[in-house]
């Protein structure tokens, strides 16, 4: 009988939390599809694997024989993956991307990349704010760059430690000032990133220096849609002091926050991946991040 791996890691994960909800959440799908992929597991191997009850579910008998070999077989395929990766005189090393990064990181290293792995492609894949890994939860994604807090499960460095600032339209009020106090931003509609990026989400609506809730105007999933939103009149949003040179557009206006902790920009990668690739990628990062 054939079964998906990810048959199995949705399994395990469910076994693991015994709450469908929190492992819908660790794995980054939807709940209603999670369940539907369980049942028809149950169905292909002939079995119940869980009992559902209100509080949530428990194992079966079944489920408790199969969950050792089901974690077994995911993490001698993971080891396996690596192994063969690594053993590869050439290969392409996956970088996920959410926004663009700039600020002389991406391109210097990416030229020491392929000075020290001579034969190795790089691909860059853009991944939207629904995934908040960047493509390394589900392995498509070999590094990533993305902002902190990152998902459990992920290795960082900080590469980069910038103010945060509002984006506005420009004939907002708050315009006039050459620097805006996080106060006067409380009332404001903000345009948040979905629900599915979690303490990301939270960070950028400036949780971690308020005590009431925000005023959500609008969500968005990519950067165009969040700039679009902006010079619609929709709502202001935080971002990284970098991406003001980044992501300039007519009608908008930066300005620093006060009262805020900064954002870190950082490289990921999945906890204990030390595959040749990676890491030297990693280390081109180091080095260049100590000189920005």
């Amino acid at each position: 009988m054939d079964v998906h791996l990810r048959d199995l890691r949705y399994f395990v994960a469910v076994a693991e939390e015994l709450n469908v909800t929190r492992a819908a959440e660790r794995l980054f799908v939807s709940q209603p599809a999670l369940s539907k992929q369980l049942r028809a597991l149950e169905r292909q191997l002939g079995c119940t694997l869980f009992d559902r009850g209100p509080g949530g579910v428990t194992l079966t008998r079944q489920g408790a024989a199969l969950l050792p070999v089901a974690a077994d077989l995911l993490d001698r395929w993971n080891a396996g993956y690596e192994t063969a990766r690594a053993a590869a005189p050439t290969g392409t090393l996956v970088i996920g991307l959410q926004t663009a990064v700039g600020r002389g990181l991406q391109q210097e290293a990416l030229r020491r990349f392929r000075a020290a792995m001579p034969g190795w492609e790089v691909a860059l894949r853009l991944v939207n704010w629904h995934d908040p890994s960047g493509g390394l939860a589900d392995g498509s994604s070999d590094v990533a760059f993305l902002w902190l807090p990152t998902p459990p499960g992920l290795e960082t460095h900080v590469l980069v430690t910038e103010r945060r600032c509002v984006v506005l339209p420009a004939d907002h009020p708050l315009a006039a000032l050459e620097e805006v106090p996080f106060d006067r931003l409380r009332d404001e509609p903000f345009i948040a990133l979905p629900a599915a990026a979690g303490p990301l989400r939270d960070f950028w609506l400036g949780r971690d220096a308020r005590d009431d809730e925000p005023v959500v105007g609008v969500t968005a999933s990519t950067p165009e849609e969040v700039f679009e939103a902006v010079t619609g009149g929709l709502g202001v949003v935080l971002v990284a002091e970098g991406n003001a040179q980044l992501y300039k557009r007519p009608g908008m206006l930066y300005r620093p926050v006060t009262g805020l902790p900064p954002g870190r920009l950082a490289i990921a990668w999945r906890s204990g991946n030390r595959s040749p690739q990676v890491t030297t990628f990693i280390d081109a990062l180091r080095q260049i991040a100590t000189k920005v």
